[in-house]
């Protein structure tokens, strides 16, 4: 049967199936499902590669029997046919009192496993649609309120933009302006709330990023003018070039698996959203392979492996990136 996702607090059902393409939201749902109850229960968390563990609990544990028992399956889209038999043998017998979490985020209608879960009339189905922006406003709004903050009116729509639909994103966001603001409760400006967001990096920090990422070879003038004129450090410089490169490296995994709106699955917001298509044309899936594998390296002679000066593994890093087929 198929039920809103207002009526999870209501707890009728014994076995839950969520699925949707908005993956945060079915994550806190889940969590929340998992976590309310009796306070006694054995709670699971188990991917489906661990089916295995709820036999052994069951044994030892009388899951689903005499113990309350309540778990969660966090990945049932990637179930094997011989794991999904297990899950829907499961999702039939959960007794009373227990509780049986099934999550498929993302998973496509044809795939067999979400077909048979729509059959189950004993099953609730909560399915989490693709996030709609003014909804996560409207929960984002909420999550400032409950955190006792004030912030700038006009920046809220441009936040829930940035952040639609990340909601872990959103918290830790949320957190971080809780220590800027020290319970003063003062209205924070919309440039307090840009920087804590992450948004703002020294100057040209953002141009350099794209400018490697689009192997333009004014990326080594930038990344010196960087480390010798405005004294970024060769950590910072390395931790933003490798985000960006792991947002490439999964908007093209996404893309090619035909996911309708990779940069979304792909966790990319803020300016890179504009950006990251443009680069992502330059780049095979190999290449970003080999790009973050040199990344890696690099971030482990940074890091005290290696006597040479800083500097010159940027550079070096850089110049690598910039070619064509770049090596680890």
């Amino acid at each position: 049967m198929k039920i809103a996702p207002t009526q999870l607090t209501r707890l009728e059902h014994r076995c839950y199936y969520l699925s949707g393409e908005d993956s945060d939201a079915l994550s806190e749902a889940a969590d929340i499902l998992l976590a309310v109850g009796d306070a006694q229960a054995i709670r699971l968390r188990l991917d489906v590669s661990e089916l295995s563990r709820i036999e052994e609990e069951s044994r030892n544990q009388g899951l689903f029997g005499s113990t309350v028992c309540y778990a969660l399956v966090r990945n049932a889209g990637s179930a094997s046919p011989k794991q999904m038999a297990y899950l829907l043998t499961l999702a039939t017998s959960v007794l009373p009192g227990n509780r049986l979490i099934i999550c498929a985020a993302e998973i496509s209608w044809k795939k067999a496993l979400h077909k048979k879960m729509l059959s189950l009339s004993d099953v609730a189905h909560c399915e989490f649609k693709h996030v709609d922006v003014r909804v996560f406003h409207h929960w984002l709004q909420d999550e400032i309120e409950k955190a006792g903050l004030t912030i700038h009116s006009y920046a809220l729509p441009l936040i829930s933009e940035q952040l639609c639909g990340m909601r872990l994103a959103a918290r830790q966001w949320i957190e971080r302006l809780k220590l800027y603001d020290g319970g003063k409760g003062e209205e924070l400006s919309q440039e307090v709330l840009m920087a804590l967001l992450g948004e703002h990096a020294p100057d040209d920090l953002d141009i350099w990023v794209h400018t490697v990422a689009m192997k333009d070879k004014a990326a080594l003038r930038l990344v010196l003018r960087l480390l010798h004129d405005q004294k970024v450090s060769e950590i910072q410089l390395h931790a933003w070039l490798s985000t960006r490169f792991q947002q490439l490296l999964m908007y093209r995994w996404y893309q090619m698996k035909g996911d309708h709106n990779p940069l979304q699955t792909a966790k990319v917001f803020g300016d890179a959203r504009k950006k990251i298509p443009q680069e992502a044309r330059l780049w095979k899936g190999a290449e970003l392979s080999k790009a973050v594998s040199a990344l890696q390296q690099t971030e482990i002679l940074l890091k005290g492996a290696s006597t040479e000066r800083k500097t010159v593994l940027m550079e070096r890093l850089v110049l690598c990136l910039i070619e064509k087929n770049p090596v680890p």
